[in-house]
């Protein structure tokens, strides 16, 4: 059998990968992100590397012949941009090629961060002459010096080590990491200061074998990923062997892309990005929520104007529509600027409607990807979308996705096929799978308990939507009650009341026994029968028939509270909610 690969594996000297760097021709993609290390990582990469110890394979991508296009930048501490174009980008290894350029060869000092990654130091690496031939004895980390930019450490204000100029290193054997290719010219101005002692030049014999040939001669296995290999192959290979732990996502990648058609895709997103933090409900929309559903637009309008320029038997074969990885990365920035403007107004309809529905900020949304495909459906529906019979259709279409788990499975298929289902039938087509397929079953009421859970926030909406009025004030949940007062899913029955009346906790924590109320009411409520709390309510001022009205808001039968009959209440308001969300999903019992 034939093999085909698609890589190469090589070695290549330390100074020549590290002088390529220097040259321009081996450079970054612009998805990398930015150098990090701090000053003790880069003391143990250079201990390393002075014993000839592997410190791992370096990823690249070949770039001469590939159809792939990214905006290629330097890696930090290149002073200026390079006068050619790069013939590899570094895939894997970023930052350990910075940390070995800014320490061995740049001439200037490092610049790392803090362990958080935030504060920048400037620091010079050395490395003590007699501590390093003292290893084993003596670890080779302890050899390893780092010194601010002023090349001075003091202690307690007392200077412990001073560095600043050649004849202070030469008298204190210690040797500068960044003359490390030039050591011959070291050597001599060394040998000058000792006056050519013959014991100081006999222990510089055995530290140049012992260390500098290390360095001098030290190869790095280079993968190089041959140019044929897709944008979609590059991606899975940068996550699959990024040292840093960093995923890669597609928004980076697509950033990258963009850019070297002179489009910027991050300045582009984080504009608008700008505008959705000012509704609580966009706030935690992504640039990838974003590529997805712009991607549904374009592959919508695609298959659109295919299906009218082609004929039947083509249009019984079209596939399509979708925003998977494979589908956004061959999104072109021709797309993405046509489309951007008009999907960024169908996530404003969404928030708006979804507002109107009781649904105030990101965290009560059951499904990301519901946002998504909601955003691309008012795209496509423009001003249709102010219509009352279309809002009506769009939000049982949301209730049966959300309270039926539609979006569990594979949301970016669910998200294609109702897109393309949904339109047609506003347009006066069949019901989307989504609704025709959808179903609730009772028992799954008895395990709501995670508030985090999609069918629990859908089902706490929907009680917000019918109307419930807080115990306490007796005012509607607006969105301004709703932060103010902060509102949350409280126990009708106090959990501290159904222990001590020893009822099973996953009957009372589940969402039978819980609805939307403040703050102040839940204080109220505590740990005492519901009997009790009602007469406290009471005496506060609400009479009892406005109490009763308050109660049957939150589908809750009031004589059950009144008589602290458990079972009873649990019954009749397992019941009532299920009546609600069958008349949200448009179903029949």
């Amino acid at each position: 059998m034939e093999l085909i690969s698609t890589f190469d594996i090589n070695k290549e000297a330390l100074l020549d990968l590290l002088r390529g760097i220097q040259q321009g021709k081996v450079q970054l993609p612009d998805f990398q992100r930015d150098f990090v290390w701090n000053a003790e990582r880069i003391s143990r990469l250079l201990c390393s590397i002075s014993l000839a110890y592997p410190i791992g394979a370096i990823t690249t991508f070949q770039l001469s012949h590939s159809q792939l296009r990214f905006k290629p930048r330097s890696l930090a501490g290149i002073s200026a941009e390079p006068a050619i174009a790069p013939s590899l980008l570094i895939l894997d290894g970023q930052q350990r090629l910075t940390s070995l350029y800014q320490a061995l060869l740049s001439q200037q000092p490092v610049t790392t961060k803090n362990r958080s990654g935030q504060k920048l130091d400037r620091r010079w690496y050395y490395i003590d002459i007699q501590k390093a031939l003292s290893f084993p004895s003596i670890d080779r980390a302890e050899a390893i010096v780092s010194l601010t930019e002023n090349r001075i450490l003091r202690e307690y204000g007392n200077v412990v080590l001073d560095l600043s100029t050649p004849d202070r290193e030469f008298a204190a054997d210690i040797f500068p990491l960044a003359q490390i290719f030039n050591y011959s010219n070291w050597r001599s101005q060394y040998s000058r200061f000792w006056d050519y002692k013959p014991a100081k030049l006999e222990v510089l014999d055995e530290f140049e074998s012992r260390v500098i040939k290390n360095f001098e001669y030290y190869q790095l296995p280079i993968i190089q990923l041959r140019s044929e290999l897709s944008k979609e192959a590059v991606c899975q290979v940068f996550e699959d062997t990024n040292s840093s732990n960093k995923p890669l996502n597609l928004f980076d990648l697509i950033t990258a892309s963009f850019a070297a058609d002179n489009f910027s895709l991050r300045e582009d997103w984080e504009e608008r990005e700008r505008r959705f933090q000012q509704q609580p409900l966009l706030k935690e929309v992504k640039g990838g929520d974003f590529l997805q559903a712009v991607c549904l637009i374009s592959t919508y309008f695609r298959r659109s104007r295919y299906l009218q320029a082609t004929s039947h038997q083509a249009r019984e074969q079209l596939h399509g529509v979708g925003c998977t990885g494979r589908e956004i990365l061959n999104l072109t920035h021709t797309e993405y600027q046509h489309w951007a403007d008009a999907v960024a107004v169908g996530f404003e309809d969404v928030a708006r409607l979804l507002h109107g529905h009781k649904m105030f900020e990101a965290a009560d949304l059951p499904y990301p990807m519901q946002l998504v495909t909601l955003a691309a459906i008012c795209t496509v529906l423009k001003e249709r979308v102010a219509a009352d019979k279309v809002r009506s259709q769009l939000m049982q279409w949301f209730w049966c996705g959300a309270l039926c788990e539609s979006f569990s499975g594979s949301p970016t298929s669910r998200a294609a096929r109702d897109l393309i289902e949904t339109i047609d039938w506003i347009d006066g087509g069949s019901e989307p799978m989504t609704i025709q397929q959808a179903l609730f079953d009772e028992s799954w009421l008895l395990t709501l308990r995670n508030r985090r859970g999609a069918i629990f926030k859908a089902v706490a909406a929907l009680l917000r939507n019918e109307g419930v009025l807080d115990f306490i004030t007796g005012e509607k949940i607006t969105d301004t009650k709703y932060f103010e007062e902060k509102v949350d899913v409280h126990h009708i029955f106090p959990r501290a009341w159904c222990d001590r009346s020893q009822i099973e906790s996953k009957r009372y924590n589940c969402f039978v026994n819980k609805t939307p109320l403040s703050m102040r009411s839940n204080r109220v409520l505590g740990s005492m029968a519901p009997s009790k709390y009602l007469q406290k309510i009471e005496e506060m001022g609400t009479s009892p028939e406005r109490l009763d009205r308050i109660l049957r808001s939150h589908l809750i039968d009031p004589d059950c509270l009144r008589n602290d009959d458990f079972e009873s209440f649990f019954h009749l308001r397992q019941q009532a909610l299920m009546t609600m969300i069958y008349k949200a999903i448009g179903k029949s019992r």
